[in-house]
């Protein structure tokens, strides 16, 4: 892939080595992010510093936003000093952020009034995936432009696949989280029960995580509460904002989806505790006191 002038909006735990992957790559990287101090380490490596997501999105060809939630995503897309309004006709915007589906295509339909290119595609794989570019990433839009942007995604992930039209990139992660929440449920039940019963809780893990209960949520985040890690791969509150998206998608279609309800209502009440910059394993504090 000849090199581009990739813009890099959100350097959080996820989108610093991602980002980071694209300047190795041998891309030129233009970077903007809420706290500057996030990324003097990329800076040193070459990256260029934007003072503002106008001036990140008139640097670039292609836009990679990788941000919090979907009012930051609106914030950062849309309006006079956003990407759409500042980018160059017939660049290429990619937002893998989770977000809404409609959002999704709200950008796309904006982008092809005004002679640009949008791809949704979030990710899977927490910070350990985005460490080692390994993650999956669920793209929706254009398959032309898809195809033109793989191998640049494929910087940042293994398991990359176009899943349709605009949103279906948003839809598929919605399915992967719906998926994780009965899965981490599960982990962290057994682990309660575990306890519970006097196991030896590592050698029931390192048991059952080789047998049919075997799951990367077992594999990693199981040894995680074991060892009473509750640092950030995901973070509570990014789960409970994508539980609700999915729950209100579900809904929409008349469609009660009651596990990810209950694990939503647990993991909300975590949160609401004081939990919400733990990651997603810190659920296992919903049965400390059971």
């Amino acid at each position: 892939m000849m090199e581009l002038k990739i813009g890099f909006i959100g350097l959080g735990v996820m989108g610093k080595p991602m980002a980071e992957h694209i300047k190795n790559a041998g891309h030129e990287l233009y970077v903007y992010t809420r706290t500057k101090e996030k990324c003097l380490d990329l800076l040193e490596k070459g990256a260029i510093w934007c003072n503002d997501v106008a001036e990140c999105a008139r640097c670039s060809d292609v836009m990679v936003t990788m941000i919090g939630f979907p009012k930051d995503v609106e914030e950062v897309y849309f309006g006079k000093d956003g990407v759409i309004e500042n980018m160059k006709e017939g660049s290429i915007m990619i937002d893998m952020t989770t977000t809404s589906p409609k959002l999704s295509q709200r950008i796309y339909e904006e982008a092809q009034k005004r002679g640009l290119h949008s791809l949704d595609a979030p990710v899977s794989g927490g910070d350990k995936g985005a460490k080692e570019a390994t993650l999956a990433i669920m793209v929706g839009g254009d398959q032309e432009i898809f195809e033109k942007m793989k191998p640049l995604l494929s910087v940042m992930g293994t398991n990359v696949i176009y899943e349709g039209e605009a949103g279906a990139g948003q839809h598929t992660k919605m399915a992967n989280q719906i998926a994780i929440a009965g899965t981490l449920a599960g982990t962290v039940e057994a682990i309660a029960y575990g306890k519970k019963a006097g196991l030896d809780v590592q050698k029931m893990l390192d048991t059952i995580a080789n047998g049919a209960a075997g799951s990367w949520q077992l594999s990693n985040l199981g040894q995680k509460i074991i060892d009473g890690d509750f640092n950030p791969g995901f973070f509570i509150k990014h789960f409970v904002k994508d539980m609700r998206i999915a729950d209100e998608e579900a809904l929409s279609r008349d469609l009660t989806l009651e596990v990810l309800e209950k694990v939503l209502s647990m993991e909300t009440k975590m949160q609401e505790e004081g939990y919400g910059e733990e990651g997603t394993q810190g659920l296992a504090h919903y049965y400390e006191n059971i």
